[in-house]
């Protein structure tokens, strides 16, 4: 008996091949099912999460900043002269008058150099003072000169006149008469000559004593100059106030332009904040703020901007507008809220973690029965630190999830579970 050859199959028409590849498509269908159906939600715990409701109100935009208080005014002593301290009249934290005397330094070569511009300058004024003398005695005697001239004038033409009557009498000789006559003439150009030199030296003494007084007040307030040199190493205080700082002690060696210490006027306080360089163009002098002191709030106003960004940071000035805290101190620390913007009414969304995650774009709104959240684009416009300003997505009443977004993937669907 032979054997019988047995034609082999194509494999299309094999049934174990579609039973393999049924079996394959079923698999991969049913793997597609569970990713899909995991991409698209996930179960979380009511407890875990937060859920914020949207609602109308009212918005301010601010950030908040911490102050430092200072006072209002302080005051910067410095060494004019240098020197070594020889006496402190006061200590550190001492409260004084303007006036008082705080310390006193000794400078040897300052102390000769002014005795000798102060001898200098007085010899000048007494110089000064001699040469107006001069002018004074010289100016009299012209002055002497024309009345004397004057006088003989007025007898030589008295002279004059007696004799021409006497000469139309023929009661005198012509000799006489021409004595007189000549005689007069001579005492009136004499007096005319006493009378410009009078007018001469009245004009030039005026213009001289002007200069010599200007030279007088210019050596008498170099005088002044000199001492108050002198005076500078005393240092004294420049108004009422507190010295809250004095770096000198007895012989130490100060040079000029060393600073001594500061005062501390006790007119008021303004608070020092530092803020981000973002907010550098939109923070300007007038700004309005606020901070809590002891449950109590207090407002104030930025009085100066700085525009130096050190580090990433600009500083401001803020001074209280009318009430200012009772007990507050140099140096204490004060949170305060810096308003970049006017209140108005706004749709609010509360802040939370979720915006780390979407940059504002998107959020889970729950449906109404509050079992499913579902993701929403929205758009956000301004912030606090409290709210977020809703521009679109969102409408008074929606209930979002607003807390941290981190564990959920990329799912479009939450099942909260109660």
């Amino acid at each position: 008996m032979m054997d019988r050859i047995l034609e082999k199959k194509p494999l299309y028409k094999r049934k174990r091949f579609w039973l393999y590849s049924g079996g394959g498509a079923g698999f991969v269908l049913l793997l597609l099912v569970i990713a899909l159906d995991t991409g698209s939600k996930l179960n979380v715990d009511a407890e875990k999460i937060t859920i914020s409701t949207v609602a109308e109100g009212d918005f301010q935009e601010f950030i908040p900043v911490s102050g430092t208080v200072l006072p209002r005014t302080t005051f910067y002593l410095d060494a004019i002269l240098g020197g070594v301290v020889e006496k402190k009249y006061v200590e550190e934290g001492a409260m004084l008058h303007k006036g008082d005397k705080i310390l006193k330094l000794s400078n040897t070569n300052v102390q000769l150099s002014a005795l000798q511009q102060e001898t200098f300058t007085y010899q000048q004024i007494n110089d000064a003072r001699n040469t107006r003398l001069q002018i004074e005695q010289n100016s009299n005697a012209l002055q002497n000169a024309l009345v004397s001239a004057t006088f003989s004038l007025t007898n030589a033409k008295e002279m004059f006149d007696r004799q021409e009557k006497l000469w139309e009498k023929k009661l005198i000789s012509q000799q006489e008469y021409e004595q007189a006559e000549n005689n007069y003439h001579l005492t009136l150009a004499e007096q005319k000559i006493a009378y410009r030199n009078f007018v001469s030296d009245s004009i030039l003494k005026q213009s001289q004593l002007t200069q010599i007084a200007g030279s007088i007040d210019r050596l008498q307030k170099n005088l002044e100059l000199i001492r108050e040199n002198i005076d500078n190493l005393t240092v004294t205080a420049p108004m009422n106030g507190q010295l809250t700082s004095l770096n000198a002690e007895t012989g130490q060696a100060k040079s000029p332009g060393d600073q001594l210490g500061q005062i501390d006027a006790l007119d008021g306080f303004k608070a020092r904040a530092d803020i981000d360089e973002f907010y550098i163009a939109r923070v300007m002098k007038g700004l309005h703020a606020s901070a809590d002191v002891d449950g109590k709030t207090y407002n104030l106003s930025v009085t100066k901007v700085y525009s130096e960004v050190t580090s990433g940071k600009f500083q401001v000035d803020m001074e209280f507008n009318g009430e200012v805290p009772s007990g507050i101190r140099r140096g204490q620390t004060l949170q305060i809220r810096l308003q970049l913007s006017e209140q108005t009414k706004a749709l609010l969304l509360p802040r939370g973690g979720f915006y780390q995650k979407t940059g504002g774009q998107w959020v889970f709104v729950l449906d109404k029965s509050g079992d499913i959240a579902v993701k929403r684009n929205i758009s956000l416009g301004r912030q606090n630190p409290d709210y977020f300003e809703v521009l679109s997505g969102l409408k008074p009443g929606d209930k979002v999830v607003t807390s941290s977004y981190d564990n959920f993937g990329d799912v479009n669907e939450l099942a909260v579970k109660k």
